[in-house]
């Protein structure tokens, strides 16, 4: 049986999480463990720039990766630099700390972009977009999209307490860069709110809300205690689902006593009107699981939420492989108390080319996973079609492999769309994960235009 098992092509180990020590980068060697799992002193300390990354790395890190990192926030960067001291201490959590292996950290190559990473000639998919899954065309109020019949998403707000590199929401969220002047939340967040609740008293359709932005964290607990209140008085919505990567990047967050009673209180109150409340977080890699991100997790679930589930991205040097997904899986279920939920291929948004994946290979990594997780914990592998929706990436009408176009089909209609439910949408791979033929055709396809 033992020699059976060695020959498994993923071999389970269970491994107990670590919190990394943070002393051991020059800029946090004088700081308390009281301080780290402090939100304020986490917020406070927050990596914003090149100088302040200097500050905490010292000369753990050559000038050769400060001078990529600033030619890609001055040129290609779609995301402004935000890392809590908690996300910052993940990367190269156990070996020595130096230039090469920070360049080959996976938490730092979607976190923390360098000019190097994007791809050198197709950095931008042609039919990429800012906002790749048309979620502004579909507002039926600031913020709030209707894009499934059942279901809207609520973007409280535009800022989170992290950015992450592949934001799909890239357009809206953050502060402009250089390549991307973005979008603005124009209603003060009361109107907003009152515009969101009002159209849903009057769609009884619609039973599921995801609360998101941003990143709920941000909003004021009081503020965001009192929206969730107001959903919960609706009596047909019967799905609540707070959307917070801050639960794995700053977990001090939802570790504070303020926001432990309120979200004992919201709980309390949706269970005893059957609304299912659960969280969703975000975790791409196993290094991101700490003790604190368990304790999080685990408090939540303790205080009444009913689920907390991880929406993971499929991300090239992060996660594309089975044993990176099956490390991060194992971790989150039987570690941490997350369910391993979505893993989407990431949106074909700009400056995204290098992290994403052909639909061929997240068909192959959903064959390679299966069989070994719980069949309840084992996550779906999506892709977001522009204007259809989350598809299972088997669920594939046609795909021309050459020239890297998938076609899919939808069941339902939305605000922007005639009748025709018969029509195909096209979603693209990377150009340069296709055969010869097929990146000479976008070449000259390109050339023609």
């Amino acid at each position: 049986m033992t020699e059976l098992l060695s020959e498994q092509p993923y071999a389970y180990r269970r491994q107990e999480l670590v919190e990394p020590d943070w002393t051991r980068l020059p800029g946090w060697r004088d700081v308390t463990r009281e301080q780290w799992e402090s939100a304020q002193w986490q917020r406070v300390n927050c990596v914003k720039n090149v100088r302040q990354l200097r500050a905490v790395l010292g000369d753990l890190v050559d000038e050769r990766f400060y001078a990529d990192l600033v030619d890609d926030q001055q040129r290609l960067a779609t995301m402004s630099m935000l890392l809590p001291p908690q996300m910052v201490n993940t990367m190269v959590p156990f070996e020595r700390f130096d230039t090469e292996a920070f360049y080959a950290d996976p938490i730092r190559r979607y976190m923390l972009p360098v000019a190097s990473d994007r791809h050198p000639v197709w950095p931008s998919h042609p039919y990429a977009s800012r906002d790749s899954l048309h979620e502004h065309d579909m507002w039926v109020a600031e913020g709030l999209t209707h894009r499934y019949p059942t279901k809207v998403l609520a973007e409280l707000l535009s800022t989170c307490p992290q950015y992450c590199g592949h934001c799909t929401r890239m357009d809206l969220v953050g502060n402009s860069t250089p390549a991307v002047d973005k979008l603005k939340l124009t209603m003060k967040p009361v109107d907003r709110y009152d515009a969101m609740i009002a159209y849903l008293k009057a769609q009884p359709g619609v039973r599921d809300v995801v609360v998101s932005g941003g990143d709920v964290a941000n909003v004021p607990w009081r503020n965001l205690e009192s929206f969730l209140m107001r959903l919960l008085d609706i009596t047909t919505i019967r799905d609540i689902r707070l959307a917070t990567k801050a639960l794995a990047g700053l977990p001090q967050h939802w570790l504070q006593p303020d926001v432990v009673e309120g979200l004992e209180r919201v709980a309390r109150t949706a269970a005893r009107r059957g609304v299912n409340l659960a969280i969703h977080t975000h975790v791409n890699h196993v290094q991101s699981l700490t003790p604190l991100v368990a304790r999080a997790a685990q408090t939540a679930l303790e205080v009444g939420v009913r689920d907390v589930r991880n929406q993971g991205v499929l991300m090239r040097g992060v996660n594309a492989t089975s044993s990176d997904l099956l490390d991060l899986c194992f971790a989150l279920q039987g570690e941490a108390g997350i369910l391993p939920y979505y893993f989407y291929m990431c949106d074909m948004i700009p400056n995204a080319e290098h992290w994403r994946v052909a639909v061929w290979q997240a068909q192959q990594l959903q064959h390679d996973i299966m069989g070994y997780l719980p069949g309840y914990a084992t996550p779906r592998i999506v892709c977001d079609v522009p204007f259809v929706g989350k598809r299972w990436v088997h669920m594939v009408t046609e795909y021309d492999r050459e020239r890297g176009i998938s076609y899919w089909t939808k069941n339902y209609r939305t605000s922007i769309e005639g009748d025709d439910l018969d029509r195909k949408y096209p979603f693209h791979d990377p150009i340069d994960t296709l055969p010869e033929a097929g990146q000479r055709w976008w070449s000259e396809e390109m050339a023609s235009v």
